[in-house]
């Protein structure tokens, strides 16, 4: 059986479609999927994300031991409420799963984890905390809504409390806040600005109201996935597995190879696949003809002079509201040129190969 976020109620009531993800029943838009993206993009949109696990790390020796389980350095987070995006990887360096990890002090970070991969998460980290003494507290009292957009901030003053709000105000982005009970980060999945509010499970429906009467609208996950991926932010499951590494998934900004002296789990693995040379890469694409891009699909990767020099294939696709335009992530040959093949319906259409970021802060890249 599904389980059931704590504002599946306000879903119902702000008539959204529910459809099951990972196990949850969630909205997939309410109403128009459409106007849902271009509200986050043109003015502000929340969305539930209270299927995302939080936990809590304390005691022990927590920077230690997220140095390890880590493929970035957590050692670069100096000042409290800085965030830090990062992959937790096996030791054959696949992607377990990628999370945001919050450096609160000495004693407390806070790390969010996908849904999806839930159990196999905390499984692993308890399985590696315990040497560090590290105690590993899931969060399952607090709720966690998503506002986004470019007037996203500022509407969303008109419905926190006030000490969330002296607290979110001088927020500098990818940082979050402690408010007592609440917790305020400047991050989000969509490009935008805008904050991801963490409150007790008690106040979320009182607080949707709020936002919902201060101009903010509901938002479904089809309009999250559209605008993370005109973003070009991964999905776990799509464009990142526990089979492929960082390096081949367009996140090798996200792991610290210095210091040299740091181990972590799947290092060896991921400098073994840089010694014999990166073979694939994440591109962005842009069709040029009639058609949509989806998962799965196959590329026919070209070099500069037009010689085909391999296959590659989509990793996430869809239509770009933005753009007006299918885009897509596609793990190619390293040595792809501008444009490619892809094969839609027995037939191969051409696309543009471009940086995997198609839009950011409401502006085509």
């Amino acid at each position: 059986m599904s389980n059931k976020t704590v504002l599946f109620d306000k879903h119902v009531e702000y008539k959204g479609k529910i459809v099951d993800f990972a196990g949850w029943q969630m909205p997939v838009n309410y109403g128009s999927q459409m106007d849902e993206h271009h509200q986050v993009r043109k003015d502000a949109g929340m969305f539930d994300v209270s299927h995302m696990v939080i936990v809590d790390l304390s005691e022990g020796d927590i920077k230690a031991f997220l140095q390890y389980l880590l493929a970035n350095n957590v050692a670069k987070l100096q000042d409290a409420g800085k965030a830090l995006y990062s992959c937790m990887l096996n030791e054959t360096g696949g992607v377990i799963d990628d999370l945001i990890v919050y450096y609160m002090s000495d004693a407390w970070y806070r790390v969010v984890i996908n849904a999806g991969t839930r159990d196999k998460d905390l499984a692993w980290i308890n399985k590696h905390a315990s040497a560090y003494k590290v105690k590993v507290k899931e969060r399952d009292d607090l709720a966690m809504i998503a506002v986004q957009g470019p007037n996203a901030r500022t509407k969303a003053f008109e419905a926190l409390p006030v000490d969330v709000v002296e607290a979110a105000v001088p927020l500098k982005r990818f940082f979050g806040a402690d408010c007592g009970e609440w917790f305020v980060g400047r991050t989000g999945y969509t490009g935008e600005d805008g904050f991801e509010i963490m409150l007790p499970s008690s106040e979320a429906e009182a607080l949707w109201d709020k936002l919902a009467v201060a101009g903010i609208k509901p938002c479904g996950l089809g309009a999250r996935d559209t605008l993370r991926l005109e973003a070009g932010m991964n999905l776990y499951g799509s464009d990142m597995t526990e089979d492929t590494s960082p390096l081949i998934s367009g996140l090798s900004w996200t792991v610290a190879l210095d210091p040299s002296e740091r181990e972590f789990i799947g290092r060896r693995a991921l400098e073994a696949e840089k010694a014999t040379g990166v073979k694939q890469k994440i591109v962005g694409l842009i069709l040029e003809e009639r058609g949509v891009l989806r998962g799965h699909q196959k590329v026919i990767a070209e070099d500069e002079t037009g010689k085909v020099i391999g296959e590659g294939e989509i990793t996430s696709g869809t239509f770009s509201p933005s753009l007006q335009k299918s885009i897509a992530l596609a793990r190619v040959p390293v040595a792809i040129g501008k444009i490619c093949k892809v094969e839609i319906r027995g037939k191969l259409l051409q696309a543009a190969v471009v940086k995997p970021v198609f839009v950011r802060d409401g502006q085509a890249v």
